[in-house]
């Protein structure tokens, strides 16, 4: 089925690194976003940190992989790719998470499902989820986090992969696995989010809602490259001269992945992430498919219409602008809207406190007893209005 990263009862599995002590779990890193009481000393942050990596490279090391390819850049894909470079939007005024209403108490009796199923983006893997997990499950929650083909630990090669199908596979023979009546919310991050609409259009009635983090929520006949082309360049021109492009199967051939190097990574990923993370990242971050952001996904009214979607944009995202995001959700109305200030294009890393808060309160969204035609477009419009007025009065109390 894949490679499953799953964070298990502390009880059971005290020295994971996924798992961690009472002690380590309930504490909050003021680098996290958020804030909170029982905040991490130097030492403990350092082990936690030590212990995400060591668990990032032994995976790495069973794998049979060496270090990720790296290519030589220097190619005119990207105004945006200099990691002291921005497109965003200065938004200093906006709390660290921006919803729609405050959010009430978890009530775990009252959720539709307790099972959350979190889909990386492209060069990621399951690890990148680690803090996320661990918040999820000291919520009460079911949170599981998957290898999609060819990332984290699977040991399929990149260069194999030939469509969106074969790199979500593993998504959905989890899906399929699942008990008659079970369902699960699904968290798609970045070009995640095509494999999570293509679960929804494959098996969307094992899906309660989906979550799409800063992530390619594209339209039917749409390319999850689509979302990045006015930013980066069509896709013609990006096979032709984008210098970041792996010929796995020969020079004579298709290009068949993508590779940014390490500098370039942390300025488009990383910007506001902790060092520590992005060190992580730098030893776990495997080469990108080409194919399955270049394919077209066909997504129908009957399948993918039918469940609720929310869109959850990071206001200081390099990768994907708030510009481009406010595009994607204008072009196609989710159920609802959250925004992050202060997030870069990896919030489970950069702000996990004001993403777990987000996620805690769409799992306590309750499903309507009838959803009539044009109902998700006229709730997501009400969403952008109402925090778009928010973020308006606290601007006016500011400067007041």
């Amino acid at each position: 089925m894949g490679n499953a990263f799953r964070c298990m009862s502390r009880k059971d599995h005290r020295g994971a690194a996924v798992s961690r002590s009472k002690r380590m779990g309930s504490a909050r890193s003021g680098r996290g976003g958020g804030g909170g009481a029982g905040k991490l000393t130097p030492a403990e942050e350092e082990l936690l940190h030590r212990q995400a990596l060591a668990m990032a490279i032994h995976q790495h090391l069973d794998a049979g992989g060496s270090m990720s390819r790296r290519i030589d850049a220097g190619g005119s894909m990207s105004r945006r790719i200099g990691p002291g470079s921005t497109s965003s939007r200065r938004r200093g005024d906006l709390p660290d998470s921006v919803t729609n209403a405050k959010p009430a108490p978890i009530v775990l009796e009252n959720l539709e499902t307790k099972k959350i199923v979190l889909v990386h983006g492209e060069g990621f893997g399951a690890w990148c989820w680690y803090k996320t997990i661990s918040l999820l499950e000291e919520a009460g929650l079911d949170p599981i986090a998957l290898d999609l083909t060819g990332s984290g630990i699977d040991n399929a090669d990149t260069n194999s992969i030939a469509t969106l199908a074969d790199y979500s596979r593993p998504l959905i023979d989890y899906l399929n696995k699942l008990p008659e009546n079970e369902k699960v919310i699904l968290v798609g991050h970045s070009c995640g989010g095509a494999s999570v609409s293509y679960a929804l259009e494959q098996c969307p009635q094992k899906i309660s809602k989906a979550v799409f983090l800063t992530a390619t929520m594209v339209k039917d006949g749409q390319r999850p490259f689509d979302v990045f082309s006015e930013e980066l360049a069509s896709a013609d021109v990006f096979l032709q001269e984008s210098q970041f492009l792996l010929y796995g199967n020969g020079k004579d051939k298709p290009p068949t992945g993508l590779m940014f190097d390490k500098q370039q990574i942390k300025g488009l990923y990383f910007n506001q992430s902790p060092s520590k993370d992005t060190v992580l990242a730098s030893v776990s971050m495997r080469p990108i498919p080409l194919a399955p952001i270049m394919e077209k996904l066909s997504l129908t009214p009957e399948n993918y219409g039918t469940v609720r979607r929310y869109f959850i944009q990071t206001l200081d995202d390099h990768m994907l602008s708030p510009d481009v995001q406010e595009k994607l959700v204008r072009e196609n109305p989710p159920d609802g809207i959250f925004k992050i200030k202060g997030g870069d294009h990896c919030p489970f890393f950069s702000k996990p406190q004001s993403l777990n808060k987000i996620l805690l309160e769409i799992a306590q969204i309750q499903a309507p007893t009838a959803l009539l035609p044009g109902k998700a477009k006229t709730e997501a419009t009400e969403v952008i209005e109402a925090t778009e007025a928010k973020t308006e009065e606290e601007k006016t109390e500011k400067s007041s």
